[in-house]
């Protein structure tokens, strides 16, 4: 008998247990009625197939610690792969974590700095040996929090982004893409962290409105208009569009402009003349400022690929410590606000600046730290995107992958088809290092890649000692292999190409769009054929959740308080597809509602225990209120069923909602009542209410996993042991 009181502490816990002794995670020990196990030989000594289902988790960093986020990644996939796993499809969750590069070696730093201790004072092995620490001591801890979400992913299978045999195939795929001739190592302006002291993807970015002021200086004969004064030493050319009547006739002429100077001292500022060659450019945009643009090539990304189209030279002034260099003359070793303002005051006095207005743009941040990005030319290794992004375009474009909902193939499409070379080396430690090698005597700049050091004279030099390169590859490198990296060899032949996806929209292309064309790289298949992407959670007033900042919301606190379930439940009755607004009364409605489940059904089993019924017994319908019931619980089975495979699970949840709130419990159970009394001598109602409550948890187990099982747990004579290997 169940008791009076449902308390998702003392039952959650044990629950979960009960499933994870069961093995029932891993797909190999499916209890999957007259079918074989998959890969088992035949008579014949082939695999015997039966259907299989892969779903490869988000994975999450090692520094991670569950947030809403997570709640929502992890919880509708469950609900898919538990209702798959009970539809007898031998259903396989990847999970892994991921190394987290610059995270990672972020907070061990923070660390480090605690003890008066940098990582240059260890030395690369020693704080690497240090992040190891760290990693085993922390590292699983947000696995063991999905866990009490109630996430039933293989955990026998759990793969970590650094294990020995992921990095293996890391390194074979850096190997494979430099012998086709798609990885080059080149000095470009790229996006770089003065504080993590690296390069990032664009797609690493992120971008916060910053008011500020737009400067118009004199370039006589023009007046242009910048943000950036400061840079106006790297100019190497200005720039207008080719179509700008304005300007046209000044395509091509190199003009003699007086301009502020570098030398002297810095109480008195002076003029010098620089020679500045005018380009017509489609890039430039008209309408911003005075139509002309100077061009800085070292410090603006925009400006490097005006200057590789038109040949022009690049000029670093600002150092990869955010400082200006030798080349920026008196202004040498002032941070960059330091010599903005200097700059200025120095336009100012000599009439250079003809006038200033308020202004706001997005300024590029560091993911991870905050700081602003600052475009700097870099020696580094960049992956030739043309066939890579035209692969993945072609996979959803003719349908081999698709995209839900649809309208997210939009901001697909547009990345890919205006991609940039990636830029796949990072100045960390942490992570997989790159494998080239460079002859120790200096004198030559041939690399060897390959996957193991080089035994052999350099070709170019003849030297026969090498040294590795110090950088080490994007995180998303490595994860954009996890569909096959992640698996066995023997589980590729059983589980690639997987079914799905399912993450937030800002990883699309970040890590999506990659695993496709990883997988049809290397294993010459699409890895999945369906993308769900989810909505974000925001605050209840719409804004971003941080944690930071305060208005983070930790799920972990909800199920302590409330339960899984009901936890759970509040992610899928707001994830429509659209943006969350969170509003904490989804989980006190979940709460509500696990309560009317459990005191339902402790009134069911009161009701049958004086006489011999089981689930397997059939029913035939005696009262108007029996069939009514009946067909309702066939038809919402029905729905359900559809919206689930459709993705639709918030659908499918008000549905049931719907079903066993008011049908069920506010009309079956009270008419109930009346025909028990009135027959105390058939075993019909009873039969009927054995029969729709059974059918009613199976249906909300994916859902609500635990109070479903635990209630499944008490019903005499289930055909199971589990609810969550019942049949569907």
């Amino acid at each position: 008998m169940l008791d009076k009181i449902y308390d998702p502490k003392q039952i959650e816990k044990e629950i979960y247990e009960l499933w994870e002794n069961s093995g029932y995670f891993n797909p190999d020990n499916l209890p999957v009625p007259g079918k074989t196990t998959v890969g088992e030989p035949n008579k014949k000594g082939k695999a015997n197939k039966t259907k299989t289902y892969v779903i490869y988790m988000p994975l999450p960093n090692v520094t991670g610690s569950l947030h809403m986020g997570h709640a929502l990644d992890n919880t509708l996939p469950d609900i898919l792969i538990r209702y798959l796993r009970m539809g007898g499809v031998r259903t396989l969750w990847l999970a892994g974590t991921d190394h987290a590069g610059i995270a990672t070696q972020y907070v061990v730093e923070k660390e480090l700095k605690k003890e008066g201790r940098t990582r240059f004072e260890l030395g690369r092995e020693k704080f690497i040996e240090r992040v190891w620490e760290w990693k085993n001591k922390y590292g699983n801890i947000i696995l063991d929090q999905l866990k009490k979400l109630g996430i039933s992913a293989d955990w026998s299978r759990t793969r970590f982004t650094m294990d020995p045999s992921y990095s293996q195939d890391v390194q074979k795929a850096f190997t494979h893409y430099y012998k086709k001739g798609w990885l080059y190592r080149g000095n470009r302006t790229v996006n770089w962290c003065p504080r993590c002291s690296t390069s990032l993807s664009e797609l690493e970015l992120e971008y916060k409105n910053e008011k500020t002021t737009l400067f118009y200086m004199k370039y006589e004969p023009f007046t242009l208009a910048t943000v950036r004064p400061e840079t106006k030493f790297g100019d190497t050319a200005l720039a207008v569009n080719p179509n700008d009547e304005r300007y046209k006739s000044y395509i091509g002429k190199t003009l003699n402009i007086e301009s502020l100077s570098t030398e002297g001292s810095l109480d008195k500022p002076s003029l010098t003349t620089i020679n500045l060659k005018i380009v017509g450019d489609d890039a430039v945009d008209p309408a911003f400022g005075t139509g002309v643009v100077k061009v800085t090539p070292a410090h603006d990304i925009t400006d490097f690929e005006i200057a590789e189209r038109h040949k022009l030279p690049m000029v670093q002034v600002i150092d990869h410590r955010g400082r200006m260099n030798e080349q920026a003359g008196k202004y040498n070793g002032m941070k960059i606000a330091e010599a903005r303002e200097k700059v200025i005051q120095d336009l100012r006095a000599l009439g250079l600046m003809a006038k200033e207005e308020p202004y706001e743009h997005r300024v590029a941040t560091c993911y991870r730290c905050g700081s602003t990005i600052e475009p700097l030319p870099s020696k580094q290794w960049f992956l030739k995107m043309t066939e890579l992004a035209k692969n993945s375009i072609e996979a959803v474009d003719k349908k081999k992958i698709k995209i839900h909902p649809k309208r997210f193939e939009k901001p697909y499409f547009e990345w890919l088809k205006n991609i940039r070379d990636w830029t796949v080396s990072r100045q960390i430690w942490w992570g997989h290092r790159l494998p080239v090698y460079y002859c120790v005597c200096g004198k030559c700049d041939h690399a060897t890649v390959a996957t193991e050091p080089p035994k052999t004279k350099c070709p170019k030099c003849s030297c026969k000692e090498y040294k590795q390169d110090e950088d080490v590859l994007d995180t998303w490198f490595s994860s954009a292999l996890w569909p096959f990296a992640g698996l066995s060899e023997i589980d590729i032949k059983n589980y690639y190409p997987g079914d799905l996806v399912s993450n937030a929209r800002e990883i699309l292309n970040l890590w999506d769009a990659r695993m496709i064309f990883s997988g049809l790289e290397f294993k010459g298949k699409i890895p999945f054929n369906d993308v769900l992407i989810h909505g974000t959670i925001l605050t209840k007033d719409g804004k971003r959740m941080s944690k930071s900042k305060g208005t983070g919301i930790d799920p972990l606190n909800y199920i302590n308080q409330y339960g899984a379930d009901a936890t759970r439940f509040a992610v899928t009755w707001q994830a429509s597809g659209q943006d969350i607004r969170w509003d904490e009364a989804a989980v006190i409605a979940g709460r509500k509602f696990t309560n009317k489940i459990w005191n339902a059904s402790r009134f069911v089993l009161e009701k049958i225990k004086t006489v011999d019924v089981t689930i397997q017994d059939t029913v035939k319908p005696k009262t108007a209120a029996d069939k009514k019931i009946l067909e309702e619980l066939q038809n919402t089975k029905k729905i359900v069923g559809k919206n689930i495979e459709k993705f639709e699970f918030s659908k499918a949840l008000h549905e049931l909602y719907d079903f066993f709130w008011h049908s069920f419990c506010d009309q079956y159970l009270e008419e109930a009542k009346k025909q028990l009394v009135a027959d105390n001598t058939d075993s019909t109602t009873q039969k009927l209410l054995l029969q729709t409550l059974t059918e009613s948890i199976t249906m909300l187990h994916p859902f609500l996993p635990f109070i479903t099982e635990a209630i499944y747990q008490k019903i005499p004579n289930a055909e199971n042991k589990l609810l969550m290997v019942k049949t569907w």
